[in-house]
This record gives C-alpha cells, sequence and structure tokens, in this order.
C-alpha cells in the first residue's frame, strides 16, 4: 500500500505559485488572529526557501524563523520587506460602507 503524503508537504508544494499564495496569505488575513496570518507567512516563506528569502530581505535567517514563529511579532518594516520580497504587498479596504 502507498503511503500518503502529508498535508504539509503537499500545501508547501502549491505554495510555490505566487497566486496561490497570495490568496492563501488573505484568506489567513480574514481569520482576523495575527496568528493563522503569521503561521500563513511561515508556510508561504518555507515555500519559498528560508535561505533564499534571508539573502533577499537581508535578515538572517534566524530572525526569520523567530520573526514567524508562534511568538513572533514582526515589527511593521520587516513585515513590508519579507511580503515585497516574496513578490506581495499590504491591500487595505474598507470592511463595510460607511454611512
Amino acid at each position: 500500500m502507498k503511503a500518503s503524503k502529508s498535508y504539509q508537504k503537499d500545501l508547501i508544494k502549491s505554495l510555490k505559485d505566487p497566486r496561490e499564495a497570495m490568496e492563501y496569505i488573505n484568506v489567513a488575513l480574514e481569520e482576523d488572529m495575527p496568528e493563522v496570518f503569521l503561521m500563513a507567512l511561515r508556510n508561504v516563506a518555507e515555500a519559498y526557501g528560508f535561505t533564499k528569502l534571508a539573502r533577499k530581505t537581508h535578515l538572517n535567517r534566524e530572525n526569520l524563523y523567530r520573526m514567524l514563529s508562534e511568538e513572533g511579532n514582526p515589527e511593521f518594516n520587516s513585515l513590508y520587506n519579507l511580503l515585497d520580497s516574496l513578490g506581495l504587498r499590504l491591500h487595505v479596504e474598507l470592511k463595510e460602507k460607511i454611512a
């Protein structure tokens, strides 16, 4: 009987596609839970490659791991730099119409 791949492996493979990564992060943002957003960013960073990302962001790999850990609390500049390096950007929109 064939062993099945883990969900995490399949997820990381799919997140190598920039559009998939974008949608995944957007869905995580909709949860209004910072830890879900950080987990999504961590998964996208893993798909991209932490070493490659560290070089591109000019942050060391350990700082990236720490920043994206469950206890992580990235500064805005680091978050902006990380998203930029992944080819992504933040977008702000209204939750509901203002009367």
